[in-house]
C-alpha cells in the first residue's frame, strides 16, 4: 500500500498541527510497516526550516502566502498524486485537494474551532478557509480527528457525510539535551513555579489563568512564579497577549508572572524540568497536546473541564470548573498544600502519558490505512 503524506503546511505551521505533522513523519520512519510505503512530499525538517512565509509582516506577505498554498493543493499536489500513484493521500492540516483524483483520501481536520468559534477568526479568513476545507471533502474521503469530542463536533457540523476516526496523537519529541542553566539565568527556582506552554490564543484563557495566581498569591502568600511560554496569538481576534501584559501590570505582579516568549527545545525542556505544575485552563480544545507533555515529564496538571481535555487526562489530571477564576485558584492553593495529592497525579499522569507513543500513534494511522482496525 503505497502512502502519500502533504507536508507542505510545515513551512507555516505552528505549535499543535506542526507537532502533529513532524511527528507523524518521524513515526512512519521510525515504526516501519511491510505493507506500507511511506512517499513524502517534503523533507520535514528542511520544510519545517523555510522561512519564506513565516511571520509575514503585510498583507502583500500573507497574500503571497495564500496564493502558494492554494497552487500546491490544487495544482501541485494533484500533479504528484498523478506522478506516485498512492493508494492513499494523507493531507494532516485540515484541506485536501478539490480535483478528483484516484485515491483514498485521509484528510485530518483536527478540531471545529472554525464552527464552534467563528469570532476567533477574521471573517473573510474563515469564509475562505472554510471553503477550502469543504470543497476537499470528496470522493474517497476519510476524516481523521483527535478526540472523540471532536469527532462528535465535526459529525454536528458536516453533518455525517463521511466516516470520521479518532487517533490520539504523540507528543513532540524534544531531541536537544536540557539547558541546565537556564532556570537560574531567568530567575527560575525549582518546582516553584507554574507553567504553561503554548500560544496567547484567547481560547486559552490566559488571562484567567494570571487573575487565579494573583488570588493564588493572596492566599497563599507563597513565592510561586508563573510562567506562560510562547508567543501572541495567530490574529488580532485571536490575541490575547497584550491583555496579559497588561493585567500582569494592574496587578503588580511584575517578576511574579514571566513571559519568556518563544523558547528553544532545550530550555523548554528545563522548564517542564523544574516546575511544580502545569496550568491548563483552555475553553476549548481539540487535543490538549501539552497535558500529554508535561504528564510524560512527570509533572502534575490542572486542566479545565473541557470535553476534550477530560478525555486526554483521562482522570489523571485535576480539573478546574471551565472558566471558573475561584476554583482554578483553590485547585492550585490546594495542590500546592497536598504533597499526597501531587504525587498521585504524577504517578497518574505517568502511566497516562504512555498512551499517547509515536508507535501506537503510528500503528492507528497502519490500521485505518490498510482497513485492518476494528
Amino acid at each position: 500500500m503505497k502512502v502519500l503524506l502533504d507536508l507542505q503546511y510545515l513551512n507555516v505551521a505552528t505549535s499543535g498541527i506542526k507537532t502533529y505533522m513532524m511527528e507523524l513523519a518521524k513515526a512512519a520512519v521510525a515504526y516501519p510497516h511491510p505493507d506500507v510505503e511511506w512517499i513524502f512530499t517534503h523533507d520535514p525538517d528542511l520544510q519545517a526550516a523555510d522561512q519564506t512565509f513565516k511571520n509575514p509582516q503585510s498583507k502583500i506577505q500573507r497574500l503571497n502566502y495564500h496564493m502558494d498554498y492554494f497552487r500546491w493543493k490544487e495544482f501541485q499536489l494533484p500533479d504528484l498524486v498523478k506522478k506516485h500513484e498512492p493508494d492513499v493521500l494523507i493531507c494532516p492540516d485540515f484541506v485536501s485537494p478539490a480535483a478528483s483524483m484516484p485515491c483514498r483520501r485521509l484528510t485530518v481536520i483536527h478540531d471545529a474551532f472554525f464552527w464552534q468559534m467563528p469570532k476567533n477568526y477574521p471573517k473573510w479568513w474563515r469564509t475562505y478557509f472554510l471553503n477550502l476545507i469543504k470543497k476537499g471533502l470528496r470522493e474517497q474521503t476519510e476524516i481523521i480527528t483527535t478526540t472523540e469530542y471532536s469527532k462528535q463536533a465535526l459529525k454536528k457540523y458536516l453533518q455525517n457525510k463521511f466516516p470520521v476516526s479518532v487517533i490520539y496523537q504523540s507528543p513532540k519529541t524534544l531531541a536537544d539535551r536540557r539547558d541546565s542553566g537556564f532556570l537560574q539565568q531567568s530567575g527560575f527556582r525549582e518546582k516553584l513555579y507554574f507553567l504553561h506552554i503554548g500560544t496567547f490564543d484567547k481560547r486559552k484563557n490566559l488571562p484567567l489563568l494570571v487573575k487565579a495566581f494573583g488570588d493564588f498569591l493572596k492566599e497563599t502568600g507563597s513565592d510561586f512564579q508563573l510562567v506562560l511560554a510562547g508567543g501572541p496569538g495567530q490574529s488580532k481576534q485571536m490575541n490575547d497577549f497584550p491583555i496579559v501584559e497588561e493585567l500582569v501590570k494592574t496587578l503588580c505582579l511584575e517578576g511574579k508572572v514571566v513571559l519568556p516568549g518563544y523558547l528553544s527545545d532545550s530550555q523548554v525542556k528545563a522548564l517542564y524540568g523544574g516546575a511544580f505544575a502545569y496550568v491548563f485552563p483552555s475553553e476549548n480544545e481539540g487535543f490538549g497536546i501539552p497535558i500529554v507533555e508535561a504528564m510524560g515529564y512527570g509533572l502534575p496538571v490542572i486542566h479545565s473541564d473541557q470535553p476534550a481535555l477530560l478525555e486526554v487526562a483521562g482522570g489523571a489530571g485535576l480539573a478546574s470548573k471551565t472558566g471558573d477564576q475561584q476554583d482554578l485558584a483553590k485547585k492550585m492553593i490546594l495542590l500546592s498544600q497536598e504533597k499526597g495529592l501531587r504525587d498521585d497525579l504524577i504517578r497518574k499522569g505517568s502511566d497516562r502519558s504512555e498512551d499517547f507513543s509515536p508507535k501506537i500513534f503510528i500503528d492507528s494511522f497502519h490500521q485505518i490505512i490498510l482497513g485492518t482496525g476494528n
